[in-house]
This record gives structure tokens, C-alpha cells and sequence, in this order.
């Protein structure tokens, strides 16, 4: 079973906070907002280095479109790794579901709702198979992930022959992705939605508990009468729908099917929900930690290229920050666990006397 990220947090307590002057309170926050504060630093830098071109409406325009459907599946991967599960379906999967939108419609004659409605039917299938493989076969889930992934890459290589599906698309659809509310990406829109329902999930409802309380130590939620094997196989249904989603705007974005795309969202999609476990709640994969993970990624990418450099610099930059996202990770993890050993450890303060 796979506990890649545990569900623990890392984040000062009010009690802790209240001991501490001014000084030793931005000390201690320091590691809790280290992502945004460094976003803010990388947003400063590159505009005084480019102030014609990175500090623009054109830049944080295509910054949004571009980054929207990889932070929709930061998010996707985020769900299961609150169970301490990892999904790597969420970047094999958006390769047959952009085929299948656009094929629906071009080749099988669907209109684009039902074509639409059909790939979340079939996203959700793979999460329930994902969540099964898992939790009733008991095969790690980064290995389950890994098979069913590389079978629906497969099945659209399958069906493509490796041509392109091409098309005419109703207006409708590429209208997804497209079109500019208030100057906006709508995609953009898609994922404040996305990013506000899991928030309010994670924090504020017993699922994002109970998630949470898998991912630390999935024997005691059992105990303490928690179905964990029903949690489990809903994040993947979860993960399963968000990925689905994406498979659409990629199809609506791009406007022809091919399975040679889509591979490359796995793992910048993976580096930003690993880096969202390091800031606001260290130690425990969060929303807005995995939307500040996304941004680094988005910032430092066009910068650098902005800056000229050359086609590799993506795939190296992803890399090498999944290793200091993981690294990071894990340190933050090892850190809670220290802390959690010495609150332990402390003596409680006798009550004081009754008048």
C-alpha cells in the first residue's frame, strides 16, 4: 500500500504562536508560506529583468490558459494523495479522453454535451477500477495506476493508428476553453471552482477528515470505525472525473486528437500537488499549496523562456523541482514527526486551585 505523501501537517499551533515574539513568530511562519512568499520573489525578479514582456495582461493571460489544465490535474492527483495514495492515471488518462471528446463528435456523430457527459462517465469507470485494483486486489497504487494508465495510452494509440483525429468542432465546445469572460481565461475560472469546492471538502467536511486521517495511519481510522476502503475508491472516482475534465479542455483547446500529446501534463502535474505538501500546510497536501505549486512552475517556465531558453529547459525545470519537491516532502513529514514526539513529551501544566 502506498503512503507516498502522509497526511500530516506541520503548521504552528495558536498555543505556540502566542509564546513567541515578533521575530521568532516570521521565523516559524517562514516554512509555512515559503512557496508564496517565493512565487511573490520570482514574479519581482522576472519582471525587472523583463519589465517589456513578463510584467504584461498578455503574459498572466497566457500564463492562466496555459497552466489551467495541469493545475486541474495537480488537483486531480492531490485527492488520492490525501489518502496516502498516488494516481498516475491523471496524465495517461487526458491522452484517450481528448481523443475520445473530439472522435464522439467527429467520427460517432454525439453532440458535444453527450459527448462530453460520456468521457466523465468513463473518467469516473477508470477511478472505480483504479479505487478496486487498490483497495480490493491490494496492488500498490503506484502500480496499479501505472498499468491502467499505460493501457488507456495504449487504447488511444490503438484507435489513432497513430494519425490525428481531425474534425469540425461545434462552437460550443471550443467555447470551453476559449472563450475570455471579463478578459479572463474561462479555464481559469474552472479551476478557482475546482480549487474552492476541494477546500471546502478538505477543511470544513468530514470526507477531507476522514481523507486525511487514512493518509496518516489507515489502520487507526479503521479502528475508529471510519470505511476506509469506501474513502479510498472515491478519491480515485474523484481523481478519475477532474482527469476526464482536463481530457476536455484539451480537446477544445487544441481541436484535433492526437495520443501523441498529453503524456507531458503527468508530471508537471505531479511536481505541483508534491510541492503543495511543503507550504501553507507543510507535511500534508493542501489546495492552495498544490495552485502556489502550479504557479512556480508557470512562473519559472516562462521567465526562463522569455529569458531564451531553449526546449529542453521545461522537462529539466519540472524534473529537477519534483526532486526538491519530493525531498522537501519528505523532510516536512520527518520534521512533524519530531515535533509531534516532543509535544507528546512535554508536561501539561498543573490546573490552578480552586478559589
Amino acid at each position: 500500500m502506498s503512503s507516498s505523501i502522509k497526511s500530516t501537517a506541520l503548521e504552528p499551533t495558536r498555543a505556540e504562536l502566542e509564546q513567541l515574539s515578533l521575530g521568532q513568530k516570521l521565523w516559524r511562519l517562514a516554512p509555512v508560506f515559503g512557496l508564496p512568499i517565493f512565487t511573490v520573489i520570482l514574479v519581482a525578479l522576472f519582471s525587472v529583468m523583463l519589465p517589456e514582456t513578463f510584467p504584461t495582461l498578455l503574459n498572466m493571460r497566457s500564463i492562466l490558459n496555459d497552466k489551467s489544465i495541469i493545475a486541474i490535474l495537480s488537483l486531480a492527483a492531490m485527492i488520492p494523495m490525501m489518502a496516502g495514495r498516488i494516481d498516475l492515471t491523471v496524465g495517461y488518462g487526458i491522452v484517450l479522453w481528448h481523443v475520445l471528446a473530439i472522435a464522439l463528435q467527429t467520427k460517432l456523430g454525439f453532440s458535444w454535451p453527450e459527448a462530453c457527459i460520456l468521457v466523465l462517465l468513463l473518467g469516473c469507470v477508470l477511478g472505480l477500477i483504479n479505487g478496486f485494483l487498490v483497495e480490493l486486489a491490494q496492488i500498490d497504487s503506484f502500480i496499479a495506476t501505472l498499468g491502467t494508465g499505460t493501457i488507456l495510452y495504449a487504447l488511444a494509440q490503438w484507435y489513432t493508428e497513430g494519425r490525428q483525429i481531425i474534425g469540425v468542432l461545434p462552437k460550443g465546445f471550443t467555447e470551453l476553453y476559449s472563450s475570455m469572460p471579463l478578459g479572463i481565461p474561462v479555464s481559469s475560472f474552472y479551476v478557482a471552482f475546482i480549487a474552492l469546492v476541494l477546500w471546502a471538502v478538505a477543511e470544513y467536511l468530514p470526507i477531507g477528515r476522514y481523507l486525511y486521517a487514512i493518509g496518516a495511519n489507515q489502520r487507526a481510522a479503521l479502528l475508529n470505525g471510519i470505511p476506509t476502503r469506501r474513502y479510498v475508491i472515491g478519491s480515485f472516482v474523484a481523481s478519475g472525473i477532474l482527469g476526464a475534465i482536463a481530457g476536455i479542455l484539451l480537446a477544445a483547446r487544441l481541436r484535433i486528437g492526437q495520443a501523441s500529446v498529453g503524456l507531458e501534463f503527468l508530471l508537471p502535474a505531479l511536481v505541483g500537488a508534491f510541492l503543495g505538501s511543503t507550504t501553507i500546510k507543510p507535511g500534508r497536501v493542501n489546495v492552495w499549496g498544490t495552485l502556489f505549486g502550479v504557479a512556480i512552475l508557470a512562473i519559472g517556465i516562462s521567465g526562463i523562456q522569455q529569458m531564451g531558453g531553449d526546449f529542453y529547459v521545461e522537462p529539466l525545470f519540472n524534473g529537477i523541482t519534483l526532486l526538491i519537491a519530493i525531498g522537501l516532502a519528505g523532510y516536512a513529514q520527518r520534521r512533524r514527526g519530531s515535533v509531534t514526539h516532543t509535544r507528546a513529551q512535554q508536561p501539561h501544566s498543573p490546573a490552578p486551585p480552586a478559589a
